[in-house]
């Protein structure tokens, strides 16, 4: 399965990093420092069509806001409707986190 290929004593290490990280500042300097700008902004990208996506929002619309390709714009709606559902919990939470913000 895919997700035991993943489950590496490696790639748990990085999860325990990510987990560790307390502050948006931290957050940027690991990502700064453990990835290219490309790469970052790749994710970030993909983050951006998985939720237009998920909002309903056309390919052709999607490809036009975030230039994101085709290809990748395809890969991430796999993803989200046949992945491990990663997307849809964060979505979700940073859903809770916008609409919860005046709760407080």
């Amino acid at each position: 399965m895919v997700a035991d290929r993943l489950r590496t004593p490696e790639v748990e290490e990085l999860i325990r990093a990510l987990l560790a990280l307390e502050t948006p500042d931290e957050a940027y300097a690991f990502l700064q420092d453990v990835c290219t700008i490309r790469e970052v902004k790749d994710i970030a990208q993909r983050l951006s069509v998985a939720r237009m996506l998920a909002a309903g929002e056309h390919y052709a619309h999607i490809q036009e806001s975030t230039g994101a390709s085709a290809t990748t714009i395809s890969r991430v709606s796999k993803a989200l409707h046949y992945g491990a559902d990663g997307y849809v919990r964060v979505i979700a939470r940073l859903d809770e986190d916008t609409f919860g913000a005046g709760d407080h």
